[in-house]
């Protein structure tokens, strides 16, 4: 279970016990009588400075027991892998200068008074000097939603903090911590997946009524490289299956799908015909940041608006998009996007990111960072002429609905944007065994279908730890 605890105010989550409990294991053949064998479910691209028609993808999986020299079967292991624990190792706040944080909330409540803001420049003789200029229309609305959703968020998450150290489950910094805490980082060399997006555009394209899915089979298949990038990649297995693309490793849980595209290539979702219970999107919203550092590309609202959630919703879909923290965004989704998409709004949640001693990890009051993000929650309305009384069935009766502003308190990844597992919070408000879609995902789980141009991100093995392997 994610849930540590559920009170009236929210959940207290940990997501690297819900990453954890996903079956995780790897059937593989023993090398010394297999070295000839793929050991897992591969992926391969021949040529990686081009995309020619000619160019294969091999997949394999290798399943069966193939038989040894001396007429034999290869044994088979199991290996197991568990993400790696430093990527939520958050001991400390990112800002940990207690007087700092005195100091900007301070100067933050006389600004308010004064309708002011300091900035700081440089003088000519090279000493720093504050100017005070006026605050901005996104600013003052950002304060202004800040002060209705603060003592919330300060009153519930309290709650909420108090009961994870008295479990166990946070607990004070300790001074070994404190000396130690040092920031995680891994060095490897990772496909460019949001690049490959954009080179497979210039595939040969597939007849579409071939742009089905491609099952991640137990016995030996080839692909071209069309079938991955036009089709939704399935694992059924009750194993993980590992595939190699463009060199680099990625682990595909079972009982998960994806769809590795960017936004104009999303048909393979829509013919198959399949819509869904719940979808949660994450949109890569446009902001200065990323701007400045290219971290990703971005879209405009316009394009977030032609995603067809009416194609891909079921009826009564519960629809969740993750909004920043700028007003402009969450006015967009509330007064154009969900409107747009025939979308009721019933409630707006928040997730607070926090250190494993419980302390925010940003001030509360932080001008420039908040230590929340929002979720904006609503549901599909029908355009049906059908009595109620036929609308209205047993699945849907028995969920209970949806209240408003619920904190998620968790420790937050290290890896930047990767959000916690909303299915166990979700599962009293949809209808149980329901399809549920992420859009704009970075990593996959069982029973979800995950769509997005860096999908598979966050399932690069060097994300996971192998344990010991057993026969």
């Amino acid at each position: 279970m994610s849930v540590v605890h559920q009170l009236s105010p929210g959940w207290l989550l940990d997501h690297l016990s819900f990453i954890n409990k996903i079956n995780y294991q790897v059937q593989q053949h023993h090398e010394s009588c297999c070295s000839k064998n793929e050991p897992t479910a591969s992926v391969h691209l021949d040529s990686v400075s081009s995309f020619g028609s000619s160019t294969k993808f091999i997949t394999s999986d290798s399943t069966t027991k193939p038989k040894n020299d001396g007429g034999g079967n290869c044994e088979m292991f199991i290996q197991k892998y568990i993400f790696r624990s430093e990527l939520f190792d958050i001991t400390k706040p990112y800002i940990t200068s207690a007087i700092h944080k005195e100091c900007q909330q301070n100067n933050e409540k006389e600004d308010l008074m004064n309708g002011v803001k300091n900035e700081i420049s440089i003088s000519t003789l090279g000493k720093k000097r504050k100017r005070c200029v006026g605050f901005n229309q996104g600013e003052l609305d950002a304060m202004e939603y800040h002060e209705k959703i603060r003592g919330l968020i300060l009153d519930g998450s309290s709650q909420i903090i108090q009961e994870g150290l008295k479990s166990g489950f946070l607990h004070p910094l300790s001074e070994k911590q404190d000396k130690c805490n040092e920031p995680i980082t891994l060095s490897f060399d990772t496909c460019n997946l949001s690049e490959l997006c954009e080179m497979a555009k210039h595939l040969p394209s597939l007849n579409e009524m071939e742009l089905l899915t491609l099952q991640l089979m137990e016995n030996d298949m080839s692909v071209t490289e069309q079938d991955l990038f036009s089709r939704i990649v399935e694992n059924n297995s009750r194993f993980t299956k590992m595939i190699t693309l463009m060199g680099q490793k990625y682990l595909v849980p079972p009982k998960s799908s994806f769809l590795l595209s960017d936004i104009s290539c999303m048909h393979p979702l829509l013919n198959c015909r399949k819509t869904y219970d719940v979808i949660v999107i994450d949109p890569p919203w446009q902001n200065k940041s990323v701007k400045r550092s290219n971290r990703y590309s971005y879209l405009s609202p316009l394009q977030i608006k032609q995603i067809p959630i009416p194609k891909l919703a079921a009826p009564n879909c519960l629809v969740i998009t993750w909004v920043t923290n700028r007003q402009k965004h969450l006015r967009f989704v509330k007064e154009e996007l969900y409107p747009s998409w025939s979308v009721e709004i019933i409630a707006e949640w928040h997730w607070l990111k926090i250190t494993n001693s419980g302390e925010f990890v940003f001030p509360l009051d932080s001008p420039h960072k908040k230590p929340y993000e929002g979720l904006i929650l609503g549901r599909v309305q029908e355009k049906t002429t059908l009595p109620l009384r036929l609308i209205l069935n047993s699945d849907i009766m028995n969920m209970l609905p949806i209240p408003d502003h619920k904190l998620i308190v968790s420790v937050p990844c290290t890896l930047h944007s990767h959000k916690p597992p909303l299915a166990e919070v979700l599962k009293d408000y949809i209808k149980p065994d329901g399809d549920c879609l992420e859009l704009f995902a970075r990593n996959l789980q069982p029973g979800w279908t995950s769509w997005g141009n860096e999908v598979l991100k966050f399932q690069h093995v060097d994300y996971f730890i192998p344990l010991e392997s057993r026969s």
